[in-house]
């Protein structure tokens, strides 16, 4: 645009006067405050109209096109009153240059007026950039409109695996936790010793049904209950240790507050952990290590149980949930048989970017 207008400029009969420079200079300015339209439209609506009454007085007939596309981008922009006003004053602005450009003569110089700036180019370039700035209106509305529907659908996705977890779990938990009440309570009346297995089975059906619970509230955000995190590890080595095996726990560094997805991982680690060992290791000892860093938490959770180091592991569906929780907080996992015999998990969390 810059050169479009400095070409038609000195097409024109002009002497190399320094008025004739500042006209040549106007010309070009005017063109090259276009690249900053998108960022800056009602400064370059200013520059642009300025330029233009600028080289209309100092004698150059050329036509205001930079004008034009200044209007357009303020327009698109939203800056629909501002630019209403501006082309007022350009209008009534342009005679009055044409004028001390030299002609005395009225009507000659509206005429000018009008051919550097149509009144219908006007119209039209802000008509063009209303019309672009309400279909992009239309197609933001249309995004927002499909992420809602996104964020309903899944909403509701949601509330169906709650009650599909409420139908399925709820009942058979119930039942579990009912039956371990009963016999405790049926071997006491008797006056016989209660097995460490029963309230041990008891106790589990009891945090399983709490869990469930609080899972159930969680999928239909409900704060009420909030999830568990690492102030309840405690509770998970403890009730290991009902199970009959010497779980160990061990807390370094400094506690820090850590972002929830974390200290929901953490915990769902050692309970895995934890659960395998139980279930799989025949293990007597299992050791919990957490390690707070400045920027990650580091779990580790070893036993002594069967694994050796020349047998290859078999991950299971428990090792891979906590591998796909662990990466998707962009942490990483290693689980693998110790040297020394055993198992162990080390699972390093970031904190840092999470926070």
């Amino acid at each position: 645009m810059a050169a479009i207008l400095l070409v038609t400029g000195l097409s024109g009969q002009h002497s190399a006067t320094n008025l004739d420079l500042l006209g040549y200079a106007l010309l070009t300015a005017g063109g090259l405050a276009l690249a900053a339209r998108r960022r800056a439209p009602v400064p370059v609506l200013a520059v642009t109209g300025l330029c233009a009454v600028g080289y209309q007085a100092a004698g150059f007939d050329v036509p205001a096109v930079a004008y034009l596309f200044a209007v357009y981008a303020a327009v698109r922009a939203g800056h629909r009153n501002i630019t209403v006003a501006a082309s007022v004053i350009m209008l009534a602005g342009l005679p009055l240059a044409a004028m001390a450009s030299g002609l005395h003569d009225t009507g000659e110089a509206f005429a000018q007026a009008r051919g550097a700036l149509e009144l219908a180019w006007l119209i039209a370039a802000g008509a063009a950039g209303e019309a672009l700035r309400q279909a992009e209106r239309r197609a933001d509305e249309a995004e927002r409109t499909r992420e809602e529907t996104a964020r309903r659908r899944a909403n509701e996705e949601r509330l169906h695996i709650a009650r599909e977890l409420h139908d399925s779990l709820t009942h058979q938990i119930s039942v579990i936790k009912v039956q371990a009440e009963v016999a405790v309570h049926l071997a006491r009346k008797r006056g016989e010793q209660v097995p460490e297995a029963l309230l041990a089975i008891r106790e589990a059906g009891r945090e399983a049904a709490r869990e469930l619970r609080a899972t159930l509230e969680a999928l239909r955000d409900d704060d009420k209950n909030p999830p568990r995190g690492l102030d309840q590890v405690p509770e998970l080595v403890q009730r290991a240790r009902t199970t009959g095996l010497d779980a160990k726990l061990t807390i370094e560094g400094h506690r820090n507050d850590v972002p929830a997805a974390v200290d929901r991982t953490a915990y769902r680690i050692v309970q895995e952990s934890l659960t395998n060992i139980a279930r799989h290791a025949a293990a007597a000892t299992a050791w919990v290590r957490i390690d707070y860093r400045p920027d990650a938490l580091v779990i580790r959770v070893d036993d002594d149980g069967k694994a050796t180091s020349d047998t290859a592991p078999v991950p299971g569906v428990g090792l891979l949930g906590m591998r796909e929780r662990v990466t998707a907080l962009g942490g990483h996992l290693r689980a693998a048989p110790r040297r020394e015999g055993g198992f162990t998990v080390q699972v390093e969390l970031p904190v840092d970017q999470m926070s």
